[in-house]
């Protein structure tokens, strides 16, 4: 194989490197515009933030989320304890029996 066997295609080569070369930092930048965007943190070549994020209003971002989700736990819990109510209503064998009760009464009706 000589050197003179790739020289027709040499042009194919160097566009195809060169494409790909472009698409690679077209995808590179498109990246950034969107972490830019949506607001994430920007990383350096090895992963290092380039901007810390421990600015006063991102603390009092976390202390807003913090506390909103303090209050939402708290709110699941009173709903699970309120399900769990309503479980043991629905379970229960009195509200069972009157509920047969209820319904042999409205049987009872519609004979008459």
């Amino acid at each position: 194989m000589l050197f003179s066997d790739f020289l027709p295609y040499l042009g194919w080569i160097v566009g195809g490197a060169f494409t790909l070369g472009a698409a690679g930092i077209i995808a590179n930048v498109h990246t950034t515009r969107l972490k830019i965007k949506n607001g994430y943190p920007l990383e350096g070549m090895w992963g290092q933030s380039l901007k810390p994020g421990t600015t006063s209003e991102a603390q009092e971002r976390v202390a807003l989320l913090t506390q909103e989700n303090a209050q939402l736990r708290a709110e699941i819990g009173s709903m699970k304890d309120r399900l769990a109510n309503v479980e043991r209503i629905v379970t229960d064998s009195g509200y069972q029996l009157s509920h047969e009760f209820a319904r042999l009464r409205d049987e009872k009706d519609k004979v008459q």
